[in-house]
């Protein structure tokens, strides 16, 4: 039987594809991955990535692999499960900023759902900042959102990602003209950030096109009315991040939180678990 250790480093880094992004899912260092993936390769007789620079790859033994390591480790948890004796129930009110609700939410749900079957969601997909208020008037129990970095207030931050503007491939900008933004409503977190970046580089823009969803940004962007900036793990497929022969200026970063009312035990503390598991981990909640 191969070790659960070694199979969670390997689903991270098959689903990262990047070391560093799966040391920092799990909470450890990279060398741990690193060794880590080195003894299943050894067991498994040969290479389970290619690696070069720019780029990590599944070989095709890695790619067998990946049905018996996510056997292996859903197996463990479901004897951990079994013997821990107690069964958690209830229902979870669950804030997700848009931009994760069609990336990493459905894989959050499916390990909640395989590990705690009696655990219900009520699932709100919004702005953060409007999650961020709901969740403080006592309206949702636990919030993964983003946040300006560095900001005050409550939560946990689960990793700092770099924003980058993204369009179509056939995006082109004309200088001296104003930038055609594709934005969400106010109040938006990067909506802010992409006016402020394009003001401090002074940059005329304009708004091209205000949607409230995803969807919405996605169609407008992927049409060519204009660009906007994202959580540059979190593109969606049918957009591309957009070279610096563009002339943008760089837009920074954006923290990735977790606000919870209570999420010492049950359900909230539960679901909290994977979010953290599967966004990263830094420091603890605070009040």
């Amino acid at each position: 039987m191969l070790d659960p250790r070694l199979c969670r480093s390997f689903l991270a880094v098959a689903e990262t594809r990047s070391f560093t992004a799966a040391a920092r899912r799990l909470g450890v260092g990279q060398p741990t991955i690193s060794q880590h993936i080195r003894r299943l390769e050894s067991e498994a007789g040969g290479l389970l990535f290619a690696r070069d620079t720019h780029a990590v790859d599944l070989t095709a033994r890695g790619q067998a692999m990946l049905g018996f390591a996510q056997t292996i480790v859903d197996t463990e948890e479901r004897a951990a499960r079994h013997f821990r004796g107690a069964q958690v129930r209830g229902r979870v009110r669950f804030g997700v900023s848009e931009d994760f609700a069609l990336g990493e939410l459905p894989e959050i749900l499916r390990r909640l759902r395989e590990s705690h079957p009696l655990v219900d969601v009520e699932l709100h997909v919004e702005l953060s900042d409007v999650l961020a208020r709901r969740i403080a008037e006592g309206r949702l129990d636990l919030v993964l959102g983003k946040r300006r970095p560095g900001a005050p207030g409550p939560g946990r931050l689960l990793r700092r990602e770099p924003l980058v503007w993204i369009g179509s491939a056939a995006t082109e900008l004309t200088p001296g003209d104003p930038v055609p933004l594709v934005q969400y409503p106010m109040p938006s977190v990067t909506r802010q950030l992409a006016v402020e970046t394009l003001e401090r580089a002074g940059l005329e823009w304009r708004a091209a096109c205000l949607t409230s969803s995803l969807t919405g940004l996605r169609a407008a962007a992927a049409a060519g009315l204009g660009i906007t900036v994202h959580a540059r793990s979190l593109v969606p497929s049918d957009l591309v991040e957009l070279p610096a022969e563009l002339g943008l200026p760089d837009p920074g970063d954006v923290d990735f939180i977790l606000l919870s009312r209570d999420a010492s035990e049950g359900p909230v503390a539960a679901l909290a678990e994977f979010v953290v598991a599967r966004i990263g981990s830094a420091s603890s909640f605070e009040s």
